[in-house]
């Protein structure tokens, strides 16, 4: 199983989440690519720090909303996301390829994530980058959503992607960030539900629906609060079924 985590996102002085310190805990680095978070030198030290402890570098490809946190709707054309995605992929590649790596996979962020688990349109146009890009790159999603649906049409590697710190909607979608339950924070809860999601192939709605969960990716979202610590709780607690946690591309 790929543990995975969202880096990359301080900007300038300010800062958020503990990059080094998650890097000695994931497989797969999402790092941020401009546009949503991260500065050019915040990219190259996520980066560079990636590739020394050998951890797989994604792209984490969002909408062009630094105010915003790549969190609010945009309403794109299809030929502006296309380019807006290629834009962000090449410039972390080429960071990535000067610290002895590459970006290995794409990942969507924050609101663009959401918008095409359902959003044809959008969904097509992320996945038309992708594959004009470097069409042997695998893309990181929701289970059931139309990105993962599209990009295996267009024949591209799906990973199938799980979240160990958001709670989860009876259909399957995450809860919203503005909804009671959407984020997580008990440690010892939060790897409890990865357990039974490599046991059991399970996790539980915030209506207490069980729900089959298929994965090959558990993220641990970086700017969240004990953040490392969560992710360390998680990767013990898979190991601790027999689970290697190892990065899948």
């Amino acid at each position: 199983m790929d543990l995975n985590s969202d880096l990359g996102e301080s900007f300038g002085s300010w800062r958020l989440g503990d990059d080094t310190a998650m890097l000695d805990v994931v497989s797969s680095a999402n790092i941020a690519c401009g546009f949503h978070a991260g500065d050019p030198r915040t990219l190259l030290a996520a980066c560079e720090r990636a590739a020394q402890q050998g951890v797989s570098i994604g792209a984490q490809v969002g909408y062009r909303d630094l105010p915003g946190f790549g969190r609010r709707f945009i309403d794109y054309e299809s030929d502006d996301l296309i380019a807006d995605v290629l834009y962000q992929i090449g410039a972390l590649d080429g960071l990535a390829r000067v610290s002895g790596s590459r970006v290995r996979y794409v990942k969507p962020h924050g609101a663009l994530y959401n918008t095409i688990v359902h959003h044809e349109q959008q969904a097509a146009a992320v996945v038309e980058a992708v594959r004009r890009y470097d069409p042997e790159l695998p893309v990181l999603g929701l289970p059931g959503s139309a990105f993962l649906r599209l990009a295996a049409d267009k024949g591209l590697r799906t990973v199938r992607e799980a979240f160990a710190d958001r709670g989860y909607r009876n259909d399957g979608t995450l809860v919203p960030r503005s909804d009671e339950g959407a984020v997580l924070h008990d440690p010892v809860v939060v790897a409890a539900r990865m357990a039974r999601l490599v046991t059991e192939g399970t996790l539980v709605a915030t209506d207490g629906t069980t729900l089959m969960v298929q994965a090959e990716s558990i993220c641990v979202h970086g700017d969240s609060p004990g953040a490392v610590a969560m992710a360390r709780a998680v990767g013990d607690a898979l190991r601790a079924q027999g689970v290697r946690v190892e990065a899948f591309a």
